[in-house]
């Protein structure tokens, strides 16, 4: 079969692989419908998540058909429509049975300690391969498996696999709550999920950071307020929006590539600590391969953190789902603790989120399908891959078409949600021929 197979850092290709087999009582084999690119794989190419095996397959976003299962699983059956939540967890541990499927006592090879599975990922992330193929190993499926109903159509479904449970989740860890003020630093594609999901968790008021013309422009389309920090110093501009007071929580869904201001007073402010920018990006990255101006590193790994701790008001707080490696060493928690800061962080404990999200989606409550601004065919993965990388103009979400039947054509969803409370804005996705 086709997949998109990491190779080194900087090096990725689309590859012909082995089919995958059912390997134990738990497993399903899911034929991939639609898959697309996080900002996390992209991590992995421009080395700033080490630890990938060579020959791994990438991804961890899918949509697809049940193509078989194993003994164990009884609740899915070949011919089912599914989603596949990004993590992966067993269902039976105190910590799954607790709604933190992130956090899994048996999904690890390396035991209880090991941290977080996920599709994709390097081997302290479990090693398992990824769904940007045509077909997918999927353990623990009897639990991990999120049935589809045929209202909900691929271009929904896709964002539900890992970039709006992400959202939900962050939003959650802010802790935002009726009438807030909210920041959100980052305009990625879980940027601007934030904004329609901390809506729906009843954020007054919401504004956004980030250096994109087109994305602050998407987040704008949402009614959010926005900030280009490469135009003001976003700190100060979040203060006077909000009275000098600052925002009651932020989300910072940035993490370790966070770049500097290319220019504007905040690039005039952060000058005398290139220095200090530099020495964190190669810690963060000591492994770098960019291709011009492709798999180049975030130039300011604490930049984000620093700013969403600066901008919060006192006793406020954040919630990062913004990825920071283990290597990544600096933040600024001197500041947080002066002003009595909450802080909590973390992987996505997806098939906690992912069944309610379903459902709004289903009932017309939620429609994300605008955050796909890119549909591209799988032999065109590659190209997609580096325009993404670059954040090119438009490229804010790219989905994988992969495999056509048993798919639900997008705009096909029959109750899709177009409220006050949901994504606004038209859908301007580009299909790459």
């Amino acid at each position: 079969m086709k997949a998109v197979v990491w190779h080194a850092v900087g090096d990725i290709r689309l590859t012909d692989v082995p089919e995958p087999k059912i390997q134990e009582p738990y497993d399903a084999i899911v034929r991939i419908t639609t898959s697309a690119i996080c900002g996390t794989d992209l991590h992995f190419v421009r080395g700033t998540m080490p630890g990938m095996r060579e020959g791994r397959i990438l991804g961890h976003e899918a949509v697809g058909v049940v193509e078989e299962v194993g003994p164990g699983v009884r609740n899915f059956r070949p011919g089912d429509r599914v989603v596949v939540p990004s993590t992966v967890a067993c269902g039976t541990c105190s910590y799954c049975r607790a709604g933190y499927y992130a956090q899994c006592d048996n999904a690890h090879p390396g035991g209880p300690q090991a941290g977080t599975v996920f599709f994709g990922g390097p081997e302290a992330a479990g090693g398992l391969d990824g769904l940007q193929a045509e077909y997918g190993r999927v353990p623990y499926a009897h639990v991990g498996l999120v049935p589809l109903p045929d209202t909900v159509d691929d271009a929904q479904a896709i964002l539900l696999s890992d970039i709006y449970p992400t959202a939900w989740f962050g939003a959650e860890l802010a802790e935002i709550s009726g009438g807030d003020t909210v920041a959100v630093v980052g305009a990625g594609p879980v940027g601007q999920a934030v904004i329609a999901c901390a809506r729906l968790q009843g954020a007054g008021r919401i504004i956004v950071v980030d250096g994109l013309a087109d994305r602050l422009e998407l987040a704008r389309r949402q009614h959010a307020e926005t900030v280009d920090f490469n135009a003001e110093d976003p700190v100060e501009a979040v203060r006077d929006l909000t009275g000098g007071i600052g925002v009651d929580r932020v989300v910072d869904a940035v993490g370790v590539d966070a770049q500097r201001p290319s220019h504007g007073p905040a690039a005039d402010a952060l000058r005398e600590q290139t220095e200090q920018f530099d020495h964190e990006r190669d810690e963060a990255a000591p492994e770098q391969k960019p291709d011009g101006d492709t798999w180049v590193v975030g130039d300011a790994p604490s930049l984000a953190a620093r700013w969403s701790v600066r901008m919060v008001a006192k006793a406020g707080s954040i919630g990062t789902v913004g990825v920071y490696p283990p290597q990544v060493q600096h933040y600024p928690f001197g500041e947080a603790f002066m002003k009595n800061l909450t802080l909590k962080m973390g992987n996505c404990n997806h098939r906690r989120h992912v069944p309610h999200l379903v459902s709004k989606v289903a009932s017309g409550r939620l429609d994300p399908t605008p955050l796909i601004t890119h549909w591209a065919q799988t032999q065109d993965a590659i190209t997609a891959y580096e325009a993404f990388d670059r954040r090119e103009p438009g490229w804010t979400k790219v989905a994988l078409s992969v495999d056509e039947r048993g798919a639900v054509a997008p705009g096909m969803g029959e109750s899709a949600g177009t409220g006050s409370a949901t994504t606004a804005g038209t859908n301007t996705a580009t299909t790459n021929e």
